[in-house]
């Protein structure tokens, strides 16, 4: 219960106080983010931590002037593959061999299959899958936020090229694909705190099949 709780407490804060979230706080979160199921294990993205205010603010006007921006403490920036290569997909396969310590012929047998597939299809097609498994773990990094009583907003509105442009992420082969900052709520210039969290009921959001 005491998740559901926390979870009851969030909602998308649309004023931060600018105050510092600890640092412990941050790496459980990120942590949370880590620990995310992907398909296939293959971990198609990366967190980018922005606490550089200088940043932050060349990053403001191209997302809606969000205040969050700014003042927030901590900005993750979300970004995906830009498409799945052989290199990528080997990497994680040849790292879950050495961690566990062997070499199993299913596993290799899945990996080859990846392989024939994966680098051969679309590139925006490649995004989009990669792009999705970011949200897996940007969504695990809000409930864990939630859990360490610290505010999160979810931002979809955003230039992500321009994003891209000034973290540099396409020399990197990434694409921004969602920005969480992460902070302490200013409840007297936020119209959305008092207000009642609405959710659709159980009955309208789950279909039990027996």
């Amino acid at each position: 219960m005491e998740l559901l709780d926390k979870l009851n407490w969030r909602y998308a804060a649309k004023a931060m106080n600018g105050e510092k979230v600890a640092e412990d706080k941050i790496d459980r979160i990120l942590e949370a983010a880590r620990l995310a199921p992907t398909s296939s294990g293959l971990q198609p993205f990366e967190i980018f931590v922005i606490k550089n205010q200088k940043i932050k603010e060349q990053i403001k006007p191209i997302a809606w002037n969000q205040s969050v921006i700014t003042d927030c403490s901590h900005l993750l920036v979300f970004a995906a593959w830009d498409t799945y290569t052989e290199d990528r997909i080997n990497f994680m396969f040849d790292l879950t061999n050495d961690i566990r310590g062997f070499k199993n012929e299913g596993w290799e047998n899945y990996r080859q299959m990846l392989l024939n597939s994966y680098p051969q299809q679309d590139a925006e097609v490649n995004f989009n899958h990669a792009a999705k498994q970011a949200y897996i773990a940007f969504s695990q990094a809000i409930a864990a936020a939630a859990f360490e009583g610290v505010d999160a907003t979810p931002l979809e509105g955003f230039d992500p090229e321009a994003v891209d442009q000034i973290l540099g992420l396409g020399e990197k082969g990434l694409r921004s694909a969602v920005l969480l900052p992460l902070g302490y709520r200013k409840t007297e210039d936020d119209w959305l705190v008092n207000l009642v969290k609405v959710r659709k009921s159980t009955e309208d959001l789950v279909t039990v099949i027996d």
